[in-house]
């Protein structure tokens, strides 16, 4: 029995290590695919990364630094507007004060006040998520206030974020 739970804990523990090789190895997508209509939101095997460098890959806009500096750096580098689009980046202030900040790409404009986006580190575990519904609670409907998809709970998250705007590549 112990040598038989021996090797059980040994292969184990290889098909374990194989599996995290495999995550680690997988590159980031570079590109911003439609959504299937029957794929929500959810999240994807990835290795670990922070917003900004996978915003960065999935939208060709090569802007570096901490998310919170985004919207500043593509000032007269990239097209800003308060209107979102397929394949531009969203920049949100997640405290009051600017010190930090979250970028997503919108991968589909599912109506008029909500967008899908994909993103990393939004539940603060440096995950991917893909398909993820942002919704624009501003009282002028003008996007400057938004609510996230909280995967976890499958609800629009409790807080409502402001919004610096939307970056678009050239």
């Amino acid at each position: 029995m112990f040598v038989a739970m021996t090797r059980f804990n040994q292969a184990a523990t290889l098909l374990c290590a194989l599996s995290l090789a495999a995550c680690a190895s997988a590159p980031i997508s570079k590109e911003v695919r439609a959504p299937r209509p029957d794929a929500g939101p959810h999240f994807i095997q990835h290795p670990p990364v922070q917003c900004a460098p996978y915003a960065r890959m999935a939208s060709g806009i090569t802007i570096f630094g901490d998310a919170n500096t985004w919207w500043t750096q593509a000032a007269g580098r990239y097209p800003r507007s308060t209107v979102p689009s397929v394949g531009s980046v969203i920049a949100i202030r997640t405290f009051a004060d600017g010190a930090r900040g979250h970028v997503a790409v919108v991968r589909a404009i599912a109506a008029e006040r909500v967008i899908i986006v994909d993103h990393a580190n939004w539940h603060g575990r440096e995950e991917v998520a893909l398909n993820v519904p942002v919704r624009d609670v501003s009282a002028a409907g003008d996007w400057s206030q938004v609510k996230v998809w909280w995967l976890e709970t499958n609800l629009w998250g409790a807080k409502t974020y402001e919004v610096e705007g939307f970056i678009h590549p050239r």
